[in-house]
C-alpha cells in the first residue's frame, strides 16, 4: 500500500509544486520592464484568474473521484463517459465566462482597490487571458480522470511542459517582439493551451482503446448528469465555504496594517508548503478511495486510509520540527526587513500548531472526493467556516491578529474532527 500511494502521491506533489510557477514567471519578467505598475497588473490580472478557476476546481475533484469508482468497478464504459461529461462541462463554463467576460472585468475592477494604471494594464490581462478558459477547464477535467485512472504522472508531465512552454513564449514575446504585459498575457495563453493538447495526445496515446467507447449522447443523459451536477454542487459550495476564509484572513490582516499583512503573507507560506505536500497525499486518496469503494473492497478502502494517516502524522512530525528549528531563517530568505521578521516572531507558535491541525482535513477530503461523500464535505466545511468567523469575532477585541490566526487553527481542526466523526460513523467496519 505504501508503494501504491508514494506512486500517486509524489507526481502530485511535483505538479503541485508547478503551480505557483506560473505566475511566478510573469512576476519575473515583468519586473524587468522598469515599472512597479507592470508587476502590479500581472499580480492583479493573476489573483482575478485564481478566483475564478479555483471556483470550478470541482471539475478536477469531481471527476477524480467518479473516474476512480468506475475504474473500480471495471466500468470502461462509465470511464469514458466522466470524461466526456467533465469536458463538456468545462467548456460549457468557459463559454459563460465569454459571454460574460465584460461585467466580469468590471466588477472585479471596481471591487479591487488599484491605480488607474495597474487597472489598465491589468484589463489588457485580463482580456487576453480569458480566452484560455477553455483550455483551463478542459484540462481541469482530463487531470481528475488521470488522478482517477491512478495515473498522477501524466499531471506532472503536463504541469511541467506548461512551465516551459509560458517561459518561452513569454521571453520570446516580451522581449523578442516587445509586447510587454501583452506578451506575458499571450506567453500564458500559449502554455494553457499547449498543456491541453498535450493532456489530448496523451490520452489518444495511452487509452486509444477506450476511443471506442466514446458516446456523447450517452454520457450526457439528464440521468447521470443529475449525479455529476449534484457530486460537484457540493464541491463547488465548499469551494466558495474555503474561499470565504482565504479571502477574510487576507482582507483583515491587511487592514491592521503593512507590518501585519506582510507578516501574515509570509508565514502563510508556510502553510503553502504544508500543503502542497499534503495535497499529494490527498491525491493518492481521491485515487485509491474511489478505485477500492467502486470495487466494493472495504478492507483495502480502510488499510488506504490507515496507511495515509501513517503518513500524515509522520509529516505533520517532520514539519513541526523543520519549521521549529529553520522557521526563523526561511523567513529571512523571504524578507530582509528585520521588523516583519521580528513581528512575525511573536506569531509563529501558531504556525508551529499548523502541521498537526491540518492535515487530517487534507487527507479526509481526498478520502472524501474518491467515495463521492461530498455532502459530509459540505457540511464540515460549513460548520468549520462558521467556527472560524465565530473564535475571530468573539476574541478579535482583546486577542487581535492573534485571534486571526488562533480561528484559522480551529478552522483546520474542526474539518479534520468532524469527517473522522463521518468516516467511523458511515464506512463499513468502522464501528
Amino acid at each position: 500500500m505504501n508503494k501504491k500511494i508514494l506512486q500517486l502521491a509524489i507526481p502530485s506533489i511535483i505538479s503541485n509544486i508547478t503551480v505557483p510557477l506560473l505566475g511566478l514567471i510573469d512576476v519575473t519578467i515583468v519586473g524587468h520592464l522598469g515599472s512597479a505598475a507592470y508587476i502590479g497588473a500581472i499580480a492583479v490580472g493573476g489573483l482575478l484568474f485564481n478566483i475564478i478557476y479555483w471556483s470550478f476546481g470541482f471539475l478536477r475533484m469531481g471527476t477524480s473521484g467518479l473516474t476512480s469508482q468506475a475504474y473500480g468497478k471495471r466500468d470502461l464504459d462509465e470511464v469514458v463517459r466522466v470524461l466526456v461529461r467533465a469536458v463538456s462541462v468545462g467548456l460549457f463554463i468557459a463559454a459563460l465566462l465569454f459571454v460574460f467576460q465584460y461585467p466580469i472585468e468590471k466588477i472585479a475592477f471596481y471591487l479591487l482597490d488599484t491605480s488607474e494604471e495597474v487597472r489598465s494594464l491589468a484589463s489588457v490581462y485580463f482580456r487576453i487571458c480569458i480566452w484560455g478558459a477553455p483550455a483551463v477547464l478542459g484540462l481541469y477535467g482530463f487531470v481528475g480522470w488521470f488522478i482517477g485512472m491512478q495515473n498522477s504522472r501524466f499531471p506532472m508531465f503536463i504541469a511541467i511542459t506548461q512551465n516551459i512552454l509560458n517561459i518561452i513564449f513569454s521571453l520570446v514575446l516580451v522581449f523578442g517582439f516587445h509586447l510587454k504585459v501583452e506578451g506575458v498575457a499571450f506567453g500564458t495563453l500559449l502554455a494553457q493551451y499547449g498543456g491541453l493538447l498535450m493532456a489530448f495526445v496523451l490520452w489518444l496515446r495511452y487509452y486509444k482503446k477506450l476511443r471506442v467507447r466514446i458516446c456523447i449522447k450517452q454520457s450526457l443523459e439528464l440521468r447521470v448528469m443529475r449525479r455529476f451536477f449534484s457530486v460537484n454542487g457540493d464541491i463547488f459550495l465548499r469551494t466558495l465555504c474555503l474561499i470565504a476564509v482565504t479571502t477574510f484572513f487576507t482582507s483583515t490582516g491587511a487592514k491592521q496594517g503593512d507590518i501585519v499583512l506582510a507578516v501574515n503573507t509570509l508565514l502563510m507560506q508556510l502553510f503553502t508548503l504544508f500543503s502542497y505536500i499534503m495535497d499529494g497525499f490527498a491525491y493518492a486518496g481521491e485515487a485509491l478511495s474511489g478505485r477500492y469503494a467502486g470495487a466494493g473492497n472495504m478492507t483495502s478502502l480502510r488499510r488506504a486510509v490507515r496507511t495515509l494517516f501513517y503518513w500524515g502524522t509522520g509529516l505533520a512530525f517532520f514539519f513541526t520540527l523543520l519549521y521549529g528549528m529553520g522557521g526563523e531563517g526561511f523567513l529571512s530568505l523571504l524578507t530582509n526587513n528585520q521588523d516583519v521578521i521580528e513581528e512575525a516572531n511573536t506569531y509563529f507558535y501558531w504556525v508551529l500548531a499548523i502541521p498537526f491541525a491540518g492535515f487530517a482535513a487534507f487527507l479526509w477530503d481526498g478520502v472524501c472526493i474518491g467515495v463521492t461523500a461530498t455532502r459530509s464535505m459540505l457540511y464540515s466545511m460549513f460548520v468549520a467556516m462558521a467556527g472560524f468567523f465565530l473564535v475571530y469575532f468573539v476574541f478579535q477585541t482583546n486577542m487581535g491578529n492573534h485571534a486571526l490566526w488562533m480561528a484559522f487553527l480551529i478552522y483546520l481542526s474542526l474539518r479534520g474532527l468532524l469527517l473522522t466523526g463521518w468516516y467511523f460513523r458511515f464506512v463499513p467496519g468502522n464501528r
